[in-house]
């Protein structure tokens, strides 16, 4: 299969997919709904400026090996089709299919006989055999057996992603023996570490579980942070003496933000509560509990170092540095600095933000107002979890 390959969503993760595919080769017809986006792309430049490497390689193809285009029907003329777009939850933490759905059924309408359609999209176990098969058949009026369906999950980091995609280990596996085979073989024409696995369900489980380690072990170190705390142990120095090859224990956070690692295990919670299975995910719903409740537990800390200040606790000026879900990315997304700055400011107290990727203009946009660490009483990293005096603060 030497034809152009379609990356549908041009966003945090596909966007630099389509770059690297691109990068070897390659001509890519890149679909995302956001016009402006693709005027930038095939202008060559990079709308996601904080992920290192993606500049270079937008410069070089934008508008040449990689189209950025947001018309389905501009790549109808390919042969393997890549979603990957955004799987939000909803307040009950339930998957909101909409955005998913509604690029999928776009592919079904300019799908052929013996087209290759690779999900990269995380999802709960099960989805690409489910739903995303269905879609496809419906919308393309094919029969399921007429194209091929693969997954294949992003395994990037946002900052890191090029080189994630060049290096990390990636999975893929089909819906039958015959697209697992396809699939691995269009794959491999890019990515270099790719290992075959048996199915779309083991490729999506594997995705998931990866998630819930993570979350999981950080709610480990943050409950052992609280716990030392109250022993009055200093966390860190026995951190630092306990990890070894064979224990990593993490660092203490505010929580966990983002798209991915708050969000995944809820995909396996909710299926467990579905089959009434309640007992097998308790450890999963507990990690999610505590580390949402980060934010509640570091408001109540700062508000005792602002009862050590020799003024009404009401004029008491509290700077958070930073309201980013991560230290370095400019997203929002489940940022639990961004809730813990919403919690002291919700308790009446006179809450600042100094975050250094948002300008003071951005910050009062986010409805905080701005203020150098330096004119603050009390100053709180979120992301190196420390207080700091005033004037010592970069």
């Amino acid at each position: 299969m030497n034809q152009a390959i379609a990356v549908v969503g041009l966003g945090n993760a596909g966007l630099p997919l389509a770059a690297v595919i691109a990068d070897r080769g390659i001509q890519v017809v890149g679909v995302d709904v956001n016009e402006k986006r693709c005027q930038l792309i095939n202008e060559g430049r990079n709308p996601i400026p904080q992920e290192e490497g993606l500049g270079d390689l937008i410069k070089r193809h934008g508008g040449r090996k990689l189209l950025a285009t947001p018309r389905f029907e501009d790549a109808s003329d390919c042969r393997t089709f890549i979603i990957i777009v955004p799987l939000f939850v909803d307040q009950s933490f339930n998957p909101d299919f909409g955005i998913m759905e509604s690029a999928v059924r776009s592919v079904g309408r300019v799908l052929k006989k013996g087209d290759l359609v690779v999900l990269e999209t995380t999802v709960p176990p099960g989805t690409t055999e489910a739903l995303v098969q269905s879609w496809l058949a419906e919308s393309s009026g094919l029969d399921s057996s007429d194209f091929h369906l693969a997954y294949s999950p992003e395994r990037i980091m946002t900052g890191y992603s090029i080189s994630r995609l060049r290096e990390f280990p990636k999975v893929i596996g089909g819906r039958d023996e015959e697209s697992g085979f396809l699939a691995h073989q269009v794959y491999s024409s890019f990515i270099s570490n790719l290992h075959l696995v048996s199915s779309t369900r083991v490729a999506e489980l594997i995705k998931v579980m990866e998630g819930c380690y993570r979350d999981v072990n950080i709610a480990l170190a943050n409950e052992l942070f609280k716990i030392a705390q109250d022993l009055d142990v200093n966390f860190l120095e026995a951190r630092q003496n306990a990890n070894h090859q064979y224990c990593h224990i993490h660092l203490p956070s505010t929580g966990v933000g983002g798209h991915c690692i708050p969000v995944y295990p809820w995909f396996l919670i909710k299926e467990m509560e579905k089959r009434e299975g309640f007992d097998n995910c308790r450890l999963l719903r507990t990690a999610r509990e505590l580390n949402d409740d980060m934010a509640r537990y570091w408001a109540e800390k700062i508000l005792l170092a602002c009862l050590h200040v020799d003024r009404p606790l009401s004029l008491v000026r509290i700077c958070i540095k930073g309201i980013t879900f991560r230290e370095g990315v400019k997203e929002f997304y489940h940022s639990r600095n961004l809730v813990l700055a919403k919690i002291l400011r919700d308790k009446g107290l006179d809450v600042y933000v100094c975050d250094p990727l948002l300008s003071p203009e951005e910050t009062e946009q986010k409805g905080f107002r701005y203020l150098s660490p330096e004119e603050a009483d009390v100053v709180f990293d979120p992301f190196a979890i420390s207080f700091e005096k005033p004037g010592d603060a970069g």
